[in-house]
């Protein structure tokens, strides 16, 4: 899990560089609602991937889509060590139980 964690770590460093300089500042400073569109063909990429049964464009894919997803959180706020919270919560509650737990929207 630390690739991921230096990866956090490095995306939240680069929120504070010049856009014109590195492409994780220039993504943050167009806007949450850019980085999760982004996020958002990332993911569709994966899942062409994995429906046409390609393995290295699946990994590939789940790779920009880990490194998107870190910086739509970035963008607002959201940390990689809440995620892992959150996740650490649901540990040994069954996926069903706990999405029964969810308030209803």
């Amino acid at each position: 899990m630390s690739t991921l964690n230096d990866l956090a770590d490095t995306i939240a460093q680069r929120a504070k560089a010049d856009p014109d300089s590195s492409w994780t500042a220039k993504l943050l400073a167009k806007g949450p609602e850019k980085c999760a569109e982004k996020f958002g063909e990332e993911a569709v990429e994966a899942i062409i991937e994995a429906v046409k049964d390609n393995r290295e464009g699946l990994i590939a894919e789940s790779a920009d889509v880990l490194f998107h997803l870190l910086v739509m959180l970035q963008s607002r706020g959201v940390t990689l060590e809440d995620v892992l919270a959150e996740l650490e919560k649901r540990q040994g509650t069954s996926g069903i139980a706990e999405k029964a737990s969810r308030p209803k929207s």
